[in-house]
């Protein structure tokens, strides 16, 4: 599809039925927006606590579905939220680096994501966006034309397995292209 911001595509489908957690990297601000015009369902987004206490895009996001997560801390409550939403079989995505990455690097997993899924028992789909920080780079927020596509691609849906952070930390820097951080 060709936009006014460049060309994206999206790759691969998320189930079309049944609870899922979505683990997407997180280069940019239009990350979540990339991530639901690439599924054909609703998707639940866990979002950082700030932004729900901005008066237009808190109202906006709520209205989107996301719910906040105080970071730095376990948030019991937004894990609890994240649990129930994907038990009653609806899609929640998380961003498991708890933050937009700067350099556009991978980050470091969280923990808590592998607490949501085995919390949850449900299939885990990795989801790597690419080239999203060239429209919305860190810090700005006009977006700008990419003059390269930007790729959302889904990964298959796999149950939790030993080395859960290993495999989602290969799988979404083979999904995305990203280089890893530290």
């Amino acid at each position: 599809m060709l936009t006014i911001f460049g060309p994206f595509r999206w790759r691969g489908r998320v189930p079309k039925q049944g609870g899922l957690l979505l683990l997407a990297n997180h280069t940019s601000d239009l990350d979540p927006v990339l991530v639901q015009g690439a599924t054909n369902r609703q998707v639940f987004f866990m979002a950082k606590d700030e932004l729900f206490q901005m008066p237009v895009l808190g109202k906006l996001i709520r209205w989107f579905q996301a719910f906040p997560v105080k970071r730095g801390e376990p948030d019991r409550g937004a894990i609890r939220l994240a649990v129930d939403l994907i038990k009653s079989g609806e899609v929640v995505c998380v961003f498991p680096e708890g933050q937009l990455s700067e350099s556009g690097e991978l980050q470091p997993i969280l923990p808590g994501v592998e607490l949501i899924a085995r919390m949850a028992g449900c299939p885990v789909v990795c989801v790597g966006i690419k080239n999203a920080n060239r429209i919305m780079p860190y810090g700005m927020t006009i977006p700008r034309p990419a003059l390269r596509w930007v790729t959302v691609t889904i990964g298959e849906p796999w149950i939790n397995a030993e080395g859960f952070t290993a495999r989602v930390r290969e799988e979404l820097l083979e999904l995305s292209g990203v280089r890893p951080g530290s």
